[in-house]
């Protein structure tokens, strides 16, 4: 029974102390961010460790949150309604690219890189963009 004990003690601190770890990070979809920019999120690179989890929130309605390009083993999710919170976990480390559906073409796109890996550059720099997203992809990448 001790052993039992021991082992169910050690269990229950391992998964306190690893979701204590965890971090959550809220990003705000915007028509207009402070600094003027429109059309955007509230953060254009997103930096957190991996096992964090994202929570976007629809503080103007008609956005949403497609992922279009990340590192090897991530399993790209379907987008997000327009107007809806979404919230996804990131396990994996390296960049990820992701744009609101509507207003890709109006540069609402954004970036979350986890951890310190940023293998996978090549191909968010391959990755597709439109109208405004070109150039503001560039800009982003080159503050990576």
């Amino acid at each position: 029974m001790k052993i039992f004990l021991s082992v169910l003690t050690t269990f229950v601190a391992v998964s306190v102390f690893s979701s204590a770890n965890a971090a959550d990070t809220t990003i705000e979809m915007l028509n207009k961010r402070d600094d003027g920019a429109k059309m955007v999120y509230s953060e254009d690179i997103t930096r957190i460790d991996v096992g964090d989890t994202i929570t976007w929130v629809p503080t103007s309605k008609g956005h949403n949150v497609e992922f279009i390009a990340g590192p090897d083993g991530f399993t790209i999710p379907k987008k997000s309604k327009n107007s809806k919170e979404v919230s996804i976990n990131f396990d994996v480390p390296g960049i990820y690219y992701y744009w609101c559906t509507p207003h890709k073409g109006m540069g609402m796109i954004a970036l979350v890189v986890v951890g310190d890996d940023k293998s996978n550059i090549e191909d968010i720099t391959g990755a597709k963009a439109l109208g405004k997203s070109k150039k503001k992809l560039a800009a982003l990448l080159s503050k990576l």
